[in-house]
């Protein structure tokens, strides 16, 4: 972190001309304009010349080398050993120099050290420094062969093939398959029968399962349309949202939580959850319900949703910590940023050119940070959801009673702050003495390690109320009772929250407050109490972003140029804009013109990758297997030709989800059984790479659980608002140190659709974990599928389980109180959408000669055929 002060200190201390003295030889031997000046013309002066002078490091003249930059001189004349530019071009010190990586001679390090303990004379004959950059800030060319690479070239409508059988003509998506089958010699495998076909379609669309009376009546409808009117149902159905917007929410890596050690809660995310699960039954178009999440808050039409969307790009986690205490946070969550937009909208790990040029795909540093300029000036903000007149009324009287509180507050704090300095060395000493010593430094004396350690220490150690009160001398504690209750009068008075959502907008995030704990003056922060501040623009003129810099290494306090906004070159085709200000000015623009670059139809990317993934969740592998890197490390496309049809029809069609569901499900292909057994076919394609069978498919965490609730009968379907909160057993509970879990009894209210379940970062719902819940800090494409033993220990064991087991048989006894044999048929029915077997049925009625009825649903829940659609 490092770098630019380093690089500081070897050119200061190379340049000063503090010559006091050394050995003679040493300064014979070496001169400075002969022997170390042009070690710095190649070197030093790139980065501290008159094209860039970084930590504000000027070494053209002696005088500016003197005045040295942000870290001062760090030159000791005379002792080559203790001269930090020696020490770190001989790599006894980390990093090593020069920063561009390139490595001195043993000579030039040894010329460096003799001229350093000869005094480092200056030579005053020397030129001035060299004027160009250095490479590492030099645009970096894109080969035309990178260009022609088949992910960044366009999309192009391409011929739909003609196939032989003359039962592939009539749709598009299988003659692409079919030719491709051909082509490897493979049989397609038959249509699966219609009970297979209406419980994969439920499972697919709503993560459901079918009740007996929707499979009979699908069984009973003999129309030619059937097919295509149960997929309208179900895109009917408000379950779609909840099913496949779980899928996006994955990608947005949505939480409740801020993750990290505090795990704060965010009681607000919930919104942004509701938003998508809206979006997806609306069939918001694709494209705009991009914008929404990039740019929300900088379209032509402001909305509440739109300002909800915005939380897309603060979905990231999060550490406890302000940014001011520590900037590292704000690049950390930019990177963040870059990696979900990269990986999950245009299926590309942009975020690996943080630090350096892209290894295998053209994307170069430049790219990087131009993307983050145009995401730099964003600062997190609760939108208020009701109108201007509400929430300024709100405000005004919020505020209002803060600045009577402040007072209070205020000699509070005065009150208290001699016990708690009395008491607050003990708690210190509990940390490691490198921590105590930091503390122990004044403030302006702290290194910048120090300064990080300290401000976190002392941020996050505090004492209690009562262990002041112990302290107290009477008056002091009387004084104390009297501030509490006046305080806690003037807090009765404050009026009830008004909604607000959870976003982002443009403002200096370098006044913003940020994190749990760091209240705002009154009306300068947003919080729920406050809604507007002085980090937001609102005077007039147009808003000003804060600039961005190329960072060297990644490094923030090592900057380079400033950077203007833009987009990875080899993805932009034209000149598109890099701002699109708003009439009001309020913002800067650079969002909507990333969120408009990114739904181009020019884009070689999105609606590839949209396809993509909706192929993926439909087949169980996508064309692109690697779903969030279309780069070369990624996995080719086994049929690009169709990937091209389908991502430029999918724009032709307005952007539209469903449209693309209706599609695919309506091939020959996704009606394939999945139980075809052909050695041929299985000798040469063994993946089922050309599914020429459907290849099945483990359910999700969220949908194991909702099958499980469908099936008893005990499903609570509830739509929207705050998240739930299942039992916990103890001993997992008690592992949660931080943030909330609000206990709450087992029944109808947590049997809710499980994407309204509470998602904490630090305490994954154990369930969903053995099921391959993914890591919920990162974007996620693609879920791992395991098979594991703790999966059938958990539906064996489990107490939820268990008791919808028992639910499960009390709907089955009923419905046929006295009939075991329809109690069999049933239970199949429901779990299965099947009837038994002859011999499944002979089995279960001897079984329940033995067993309970609880104890055979119990059984039908651990089946793998009940966990997987086929």
């Amino acid at each position: 972190m490092r770098v630019i002060s380093w690089l500081a200190a070897i050119s200061a201390l190379v340049v000063l001309g503090l010559a006091t003295g050394g050995e003679i030889s040493a300064a014979e031997r070496v001169s400075f304009s002969k022997d170390i000046q042009p070690i710095f013309e190649s070197t030093c002066w790139k980065c501290h010349g008159e094209a860039l002078q970084l930590s504000q490091l000027d070494l053209r003249t002696r005088e500016s080398a003197l005045k040295g930059g942000q870290r001062g001189p760090a030159l000791v004349p005379g002792s080559a050993d203790q001269s930090r530019i020696y020490r770190l071009v001989a790599g006894l010190e980390k990093p090593s120099m020069p920063m561009d990586g390139t490595k001195l001679t043993p000579e030039q390090i040894s010329a460096i050290k003799d001229w350093i303990n000869a005094g480092a004379p200056w030579d005053p004959s020397a030129g001035g420094a060299s004027s160009s950059a250095p490479a590492v800030f030099a645009e970096t060319p894109i080969p035309e062969q990178a260009r022609r690479y088949w992910a960044f070239q366009k999309p192009a409508r391409r011929s739909v093939p003609i196939a032989r059988d003359p039962r592939n003509k009539a749709h598009p998506v299988d003659a692409f398959l079919v030719q491709a089958m051909e082509q490897q010699g493979l049989e397609p495998a038959p249509e699966a029968d219609p009970r297979t076909l209406v419980r994969r379609a439920y499972l697919d669309l709503t993560g459901l399962l079918p009740t007996p009376a929707e499979t009979a009546a699908y069984l009973k409808d003999q129309s030619p349309n059937r097919w295509d009117e149960l997929i309208d149902h179900l895109l009917g159905s408000p379950h779609y949202g909840e099913r496949w917007g779980r899928h996006l929410l994955d990608v947005a890596r949505y939480a409740d939580s801020n993750g990290f050690e505090h795990d704060f809660d965010r009681p607000d995310a919930w919104r942004y959850r509701d938003y998508v699960i809206r979006a997806f039954n609306q069939d918001k178009p694709f494209n705009v319900f991009l914008e929404e999440q990039i740019a929300g808050d900088e379209l032509d039409r402001v909305t509440k949703e739109s300002l909800i969307a915005t939380a897309f790009l603060r979905c990231h986690a999060k550490v406890g910590f302000r940014e001011k205490d520590n900037p590292q946070y704000r690049y950390d969550y930019l990177d963040d940023m870059i990696a979900t937009v990269g990986r999950g909208i245009l299926g590309l790990t942009i975020q690996c050119a943080r630090c350096h040029d892209h290894k295998f795909d053209p994307i170069t540093q430049q790219d990087y940070y131009r993307l983050q300029a145009s995401l730099f000036g964003y600062v997190e903000v609760e939108h208020p959801l009701t109108s201007t007149k509400e929430s300024e009324a709100y405000n005004k009287k919020i505020v209002n009673i803060e600045q009577r509180l402040k007072p209070l507050k205020g000699e509070l704090k005065q009150l208290e702050r001699p016990y708690r300095d009395r008491l607050l060395p003990e708690k210190y000493k509990e940390f490691p003495e490198n921590v105590q010593i930091a503390i122990r430094t004044p403030e302006a004396q702290r290194t910048p390690g120090q300064a990080l350690l300290a401000a976190q220490v002392i941020r996050t150690t505090d004492v209690s109320s009562k262990e002041i009160e112990r302290l107290m001398t009477p008056s002091d504690f009387a004084r104390k009772r009297q501030l509490h209750e006046a305080i806690r009068r003037l807090e009765q008075e404050k009026p009830p929250p008004i909604s607000v959502a959870m976003g982002i907008t443009d403002g200096d995030y370098r006044f913003a407050p940020d994190g749990p704990g760091d209240e705002p003056e009154p009306g300068k922060g947003v919080k729920r109490e406050a809604i507007e501040g002085t980090f937001l623009h609102q005077g007039p003129g147009r808003y000003q972003a804060p600039p961005s810099y190329f960072l060297i290494r990644g490094d923030y306090q090592s900057r380079g140029p400033q950077m203007r906004p833009g987009f990875p070159a080899v993805l932009t085709y034209g000149n598109p804009p890099v701002e699109i200000p708003g009439a009001d000015g309020h913002t800067s623009g650079r969002r909507r013109a990333l969120a408009e670059w990114l739904t181009s139809t020019d884009n070689p990317l999105t609606a590839r990758v949209i396809v993509n993934r909706i192929w993926n969740h439909h087949f169980g592998r996508g064309i692109v297997a690697t779903l969030d890197n279309f780069g070369k490390m990624g996995e080719k496309p086994t049929h690009p030709e169709l990937l091209d049809w389908l991502a430029v029809d999918f724009m032709r069609h307005g952007w539209s989800i469903k449209y693309l569901h209706r599609l695919l499900m309506s091939s020959a292909a996704y009606q394939r059984a999945s139980r075809y057994e052909n050695a041929a076919d299985l000798a040469k394609d063994p993946e089922d790479i050309y599914l020429w069978r459907f290849r099945i498919q483990r359910l999700d965490a969220e949908i194991v659980r909702d099958v499980i609730l469908a099936a008893s009968g005990a499903l609570n379907t509830e739509m929207f608002g705050p998240p739930v909160f299942p039992k916990l057993q103890p001993e997992v509970l008690h592992a949660m140190t931080k943030g909330i879990w609000n206990q709450e009894q087992d029944g109808p209210k947590v049997w809710r659709r499980s994407v309204y379940v509470y998602r904490k970062r630090g305490l994954p719902f154990p369930l969903f974990e053995v099921f391959d819940l993914p890591d919920q800090n990162l974007t996620c494409s693609r879920r791992n599928v395991s098979t594991v033993p703790t999966q059938a220990l958990t539906l064996l064991n489990d107490d939820f389980v268990l008791r919808q087991a028992q639910l499960f048989a009390d709907r089955v006894r009923e419905a046929a109180p006295s009939d075991a044999t329809e109690q069999v048929r049933l239970a199949y029915g429901i779990s299965l959408s099947r009837p038994p077997t002859a011999e499944e049925s002979r089995l279960a009625m001897e079984f329940l000669r033995k067993q309970k009825l609880v104890d055979l649903t119990h059984v039908l829940l651990n089946l793998n055929e009940f966990v997987y659609m086929r």
